[in-house]
Protein backbone atom coordinates (compact mmCIF):
# COMPACT_ATOMS: atom_id res chain seq x y z
CA UNK A 1 0.00 0.00 0.00
CA UNK A 2 1.16 3.39 -0.37
CA UNK A 3 2.61 4.60 2.36
CA UNK A 4 3.72 1.34 3.61
CA UNK A 5 7.46 2.17 3.56
CA UNK A 6 8.23 -0.34 0.33
CA UNK A 7 10.86 2.11 -1.20
CA UNK A 8 12.65 2.89 2.04
CA UNK A 9 12.20 -0.63 3.33
CA UNK A 10 13.29 -2.11 0.96
CA UNK A 11 16.48 0.60 0.10
CA UNK A 12 17.35 -0.41 3.68
CA UNK A 13 16.89 -4.37 2.31
CA UNK A 14 19.49 -3.92 -0.33
CA UNK A 15 21.84 -2.55 1.76
CA UNK A 16 21.48 -5.55 4.58
CA UNK A 17 21.97 -8.15 1.69
CA UNK A 18 24.61 -6.48 -0.23
CA UNK A 19 21.93 -6.38 -3.40
CA UNK A 20 20.62 -4.17 -5.94
CA UNK A 21 17.63 -1.78 -5.56
CA UNK A 22 14.97 -1.31 -7.94
CA UNK A 23 11.86 0.95 -7.64
CA UNK A 24 9.32 0.32 -10.03
CA UNK A 25 7.59 3.61 -9.75
CA UNK A 26 10.99 5.19 -10.45
CA UNK A 27 10.87 2.68 -14.17
CA UNK A 28 7.28 3.53 -15.11
CA UNK A 29 8.08 7.30 -14.52
CA UNK A 30 11.48 7.37 -16.69
CA UNK A 31 9.55 5.75 -19.31
CA UNK A 32 7.23 8.39 -19.28
CA UNK A 33 9.08 11.36 -18.47
CA UNK A 34 6.72 12.23 -15.71
CA UNK A 35 5.41 11.88 -12.56
CA UNK A 36 3.80 8.81 -11.23
CA UNK A 37 0.35 10.79 -10.33
CA UNK A 38 0.12 12.34 -13.58
CA UNK A 39 1.06 9.43 -15.24
CA UNK A 40 -1.65 7.65 -13.17
CA UNK A 41 -4.10 10.15 -13.89
CA UNK A 42 -3.74 10.79 -17.22
CA UNK A 43 -4.04 7.09 -18.46
CA UNK A 44 -6.97 5.92 -15.46
CA UNK A 45 -6.99 3.67 -13.15
CA UNK A 46 -6.83 0.18 -15.46
CA UNK A 47 -4.25 1.72 -17.93
CA UNK A 48 -2.01 2.32 -15.36
CA UNK A 49 -2.65 -1.18 -13.49
CA UNK A 50 -2.03 -2.94 -17.42
CA UNK A 51 1.37 -0.21 -17.94
CA UNK A 52 2.58 -1.06 -14.23
CA UNK A 53 1.94 -5.24 -14.90
CA UNK A 54 4.28 -4.96 -18.21
CA UNK A 55 6.92 -2.62 -16.48
CA UNK A 56 6.93 -5.51 -13.57
CA UNK A 57 6.93 -8.77 -15.97
CA UNK A 58 9.68 -6.96 -17.93
CA UNK A 59 12.21 -6.46 -14.95
CA UNK A 60 14.82 -9.44 -15.51
CA UNK A 61 16.87 -9.55 -12.39
CA UNK A 62 19.11 -11.71 -9.57
CA UNK A 63 20.39 -10.52 -6.66
CA UNK A 64 18.08 -7.17 -6.45
CA UNK A 65 15.25 -6.24 -4.05
CA UNK A 66 12.84 -4.95 -5.98
CA UNK A 67 9.68 -2.14 -4.78
CA UNK A 68 7.00 -2.16 -6.13
CA UNK A 69 4.16 0.29 -6.14
CA UNK A 70 1.05 -1.07 -3.99
CA UNK A 71 -1.45 -1.59 -6.89
CA UNK A 72 0.65 -4.13 -8.46
CA UNK A 73 -1.11 -6.52 -6.71
CA UNK A 74 -4.23 -6.15 -9.12
CA UNK A 75 -2.24 -7.82 -12.11
CA UNK A 76 -1.80 -11.92 -11.59
CA UNK A 77 0.78 -11.99 -14.10
CA UNK A 78 2.74 -9.12 -12.83
CA UNK A 79 2.34 -11.13 -9.08
CA UNK A 80 3.69 -14.19 -10.88
CA UNK A 81 6.55 -12.87 -12.22
CA UNK A 82 7.56 -11.54 -8.90
CA UNK A 83 7.15 -14.46 -7.11
CA UNK A 84 9.19 -16.18 -10.12
CA UNK A 85 12.22 -13.84 -8.77
CA UNK A 86 12.17 -14.57 -5.39
CA UNK A 87 10.29 -14.15 -2.41
CA UNK A 88 7.25 -11.19 -2.24
CA UNK A 89 7.16 -9.79 0.75
CA UNK A 90 3.94 -7.63 2.44
CA UNK A 91 4.70 -5.03 5.01
CA UNK A 92 2.29 -5.16 7.07
CA UNK A 93 1.17 -1.47 8.47
CA UNK A 94 -1.96 -0.35 9.88
CA UNK A 95 -4.28 2.06 8.10
CA UNK A 96 -3.92 4.34 10.22
CA UNK A 97 -0.23 5.04 9.91
CA UNK A 98 -0.64 4.51 6.36
CA UNK A 99 -3.78 7.59 6.13
CA UNK A 100 -0.95 9.56 8.67
CA UNK A 101 1.61 9.02 5.91
CA UNK A 102 0.05 9.80 2.83
CA UNK A 103 -1.18 12.70 4.40
CA UNK A 104 2.15 13.90 4.85
CA UNK A 105 2.79 13.63 0.89
CA UNK A 106 -0.33 14.02 -0.70
CA UNK A 107 1.75 14.25 -3.81
CA UNK A 108 2.37 10.84 -3.97
CA UNK A 109 0.76 8.53 -6.78
CA UNK A 110 -2.15 6.24 -5.78
CA UNK A 111 -4.20 4.25 -8.38
CA UNK A 112 -7.81 5.28 -7.50
CA UNK A 113 -10.96 5.83 -9.31
CA UNK A 114 -12.43 9.09 -8.55
CA UNK A 115 -15.06 8.53 -5.42
CA UNK A 116 -12.82 5.99 -4.42
CA UNK A 117 -12.10 6.16 -0.57
CA UNK A 118 -8.78 5.23 0.60
CA UNK A 119 -9.70 2.65 3.23
CA UNK A 120 -11.43 0.97 1.18
CA UNK A 121 -8.62 0.41 -1.55
CA UNK A 122 -6.71 -0.79 1.70
CA UNK A 123 -9.12 -3.28 2.76
CA UNK A 124 -9.67 -4.82 -0.83
CA UNK A 125 -5.82 -4.56 -1.49
CA UNK A 126 -4.83 -6.48 2.28
CA UNK A 127 -6.65 -9.64 1.17
CA UNK A 128 -4.44 -9.68 -1.89
CA UNK A 129 -1.18 -8.70 -0.54
CA UNK A 130 -1.84 -12.10 2.24
CA UNK A 131 -2.71 -13.97 -0.46
CA UNK A 132 0.07 -13.20 -3.15
CA UNK A 133 3.14 -12.77 -0.14
CA UNK A 134 5.46 -15.47 0.67
CA UNK A 135 6.37 -13.32 4.02
CA UNK A 136 4.03 -10.96 6.05
CA UNK A 137 6.45 -8.32 8.09
CA UNK A 138 4.39 -6.79 10.81
CA UNK A 139 5.74 -3.14 10.77
CA UNK A 140 3.93 -1.40 13.41
CA UNK A 141 6.80 -0.24 16.04
CA UNK A 142 9.64 -1.32 13.92
CA UNK A 143 11.84 1.67 11.71
CA UNK A 144 13.14 0.77 8.39
CA UNK A 145 16.29 -0.54 9.51
CA UNK A 146 14.11 -2.85 11.72
CA UNK A 147 11.55 -4.08 8.97
CA UNK A 148 14.74 -4.35 6.77
CA UNK A 149 16.49 -6.85 9.42
CA UNK A 150 13.08 -8.76 10.37
CA UNK A 151 12.50 -9.41 6.49
CA UNK A 152 16.28 -11.03 6.09
CA UNK A 153 15.91 -12.94 9.25
CA UNK A 154 12.50 -14.76 7.92
CA UNK A 155 13.68 -15.50 4.47
CA UNK A 156 13.05 -18.90 3.14
CA UNK A 157 15.64 -21.30 4.35
CA UNK A 158 18.30 -21.25 1.89
CA UNK A 159 17.23 -18.45 -0.47
CA UNK A 160 20.22 -16.18 0.36
CA UNK A 161 22.58 -18.86 -0.88
CA UNK A 162 20.79 -19.35 -4.19
CA UNK A 163 20.90 -16.36 -7.04
CA UNK A 164 17.12 -15.42 -7.11
CA UNK A 165 16.06 -11.75 -6.44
Amino acid sequence: MAGAGKSTVGSALAQELGWAFVDSDHLIEAAYGARLQDITDKLGKAAFLDTEGKVICAIKANRTVIATGGSVIYRDAAMRHLAALGPVVYIDVPFHLIEERIARNPERGIAMNPGEKLEDIFNERKTLYTYYATLRCPAEGKNPAQCARWIRDHLPEGFLKGDAA
